[in-house]
């Protein structure tokens, strides 16, 4: 199946307004299904669960069924391993927080210089407990992280791993499953930051063998939302978040403090429906043949601009050059020489194209890379609504921008 790139544009009413998304990974635009059913639910079920009541008992319903969903998108064991919340960034130290309590002092987390904050700074909170932490860098040449840097780096008091699936400035994916083999035969456990993988490619938490996944649906074609995924026997060891009675086995509800967001919670379902259709069918078959078709279109826009951005000599590509979809997503950066990127970007604003420049809370790698001087790196990040068009674009903005004086 090709990708039916009108049946995709017709599900998220923005872009009929005709300006073209091209800031994706700080979020993306929602679909109708998702924004339908959060309205359905605030109107027509916006009471507690747990009563006896028939409406309560539909809003329980319409809470397991998102949790089942959830499950299904992410191919988890089961439905109590997913743990719904407000953004990455509080599940990561949420995670932190419940972990607290199986650390000492001299235990190690290693952490790494290519991530996105949020999975950095929450358990830079564990200092406290006289948790010391390592950095795994990147090859300054290739930009891959080295399997042999992170077994130097290990020891046998290290306790967690935690890394990005992939880079929201390098575009590239890690080899997550090769990472969790690797960090496993070690006897420490592995935390996934997965916020600029999940919009792009199917995930399946169990062929990965990830201890703890997280990313966020509102840069997945949802609501300001996000979901946590643990092995349900890691769950169980955590600390609990909730009121005292909430025991340890009371899982996921002691990692989800004042009850999740029902409304959201039930709006996320929307974007397994959407991906099942995409997929031509049901369940977890149709949602990964959606994703196959998401990423051979990605492949061809993304090469588009790739294309583009290699041929010019004022400006530099941060990552692959190349669009090839087994390592990369179409989060493409670049750097421009001799000239500030805020000019560049402000100028593209002006065709009604949306990007942006700046380190994405990145900010550990831009440093690392030397890249943060004259505004940090321009960021073009594509998901599969977007069209070739849209790039040739993207294209003519960013030409007359760079052919301007700088």
């Amino acid at each position: 199946m090709a990708l039916d790139i009108g049946y995709v544009r017709s599900q998220f009413p923005a872009l009929a307004g005709g300006f073209a998304f091209f800031d994706n990974a700080g979020g993306s635009q929602v679909l109708k299904s998702v924004a339908d059913r959060v309205a359905d639910y605030l109107l027509t079920s916006s009471v507690q669960t747990g009563a006896t009541y028939p409406l309560s008992r539909l809003a329980t319903e319409r809470v397991a069924t998102a949790r089942e969903a959830v499950a299904r998108l992410v191919n988890a064991a089961r439905p109590e391993e997913i743990v719904l919340g407000p953004n990455t960034t509080t599940m990561m130290r949420n995670l932190a927080t419940a972990m607290a309590g199986r650390l000492r002092p001299g235990d190690e987390i290693v952490l790494t210089v290519f991530d996105h904050e949020s999975n950095i700074g929450p358990w830079l909170t564990l200092a406290d407990k006289g948790v010391t932490f390592k950095f795994w860098s990147l090859d300054p040449d290739t930009l891959e992280p080295d399997l042999e840097e992170l077994g130097r780096l290990m020891s046998p008091r290290t306790r967690l791993v935690a890394v990005t699936h992939t880079s929201n400035i390098l575009g590239t994916i890690m080899p997550i499953a090769e990472i969790a083999r690797f960090v496993h035969e070690r006897g420490a456990e592995i935390a996934v930051d997965a916020v600029a993988y999940a919009p792009h490619r199917a995930v399946d938490v169990q062929a990965l063998d990830v201890d703890y996944y997280a990313f966020s649906f509102y840069k997945t074609y949802g609501p300001h939302f996000a979901v946590l995924y643990g092995k349900y026997d890691k769950l169980l060891e955590l600390d609990g978040l909730y009121h005292y009675f909430y025991g340890k086995d009371r899982v996921p509800a002691k990692l989800e403090p004042g009850n999740t967001n029902y409304e959201l919670a039930w709006g996320v379902v929307g974007i397994v429906d959407y991906l099942e259709a995409l997929g031509g069918g049901g369940g977890r078959p149709a949602i990964e043949r959606a994703f196959a078709d998401i990423a051979a279109h990605e492949a061809v826009i993304g090469e588009r601009l790739l294309a583009y951005l290699r041929d010019r000599n004022d400006l530099r590509v941060i990552g692959r050059p190349d669009a090839d979809a087994r390592h990369r997503v179409p989060t493409i950066s670049f750097k421009l020489t001799g000239r500030e990127a805020e000019s560049v970007v402000a100028a593209v604003d002006a065709a009604e194209v949306g990007m942006r420049h700046g380190d994405f809370h990145s900010r550990r790698l831009v440093e690392h890379l030397g890249l943060d001087r004259a505004g940090g790196v321009c960021r073009v990040s594509m998901v599969h609504y977007n069209t070739v068009e849209e790039v040739d674009r993207l294209v003519r903005a960013l030409d007359e921008a760079l052919a301007r004086n700088p």
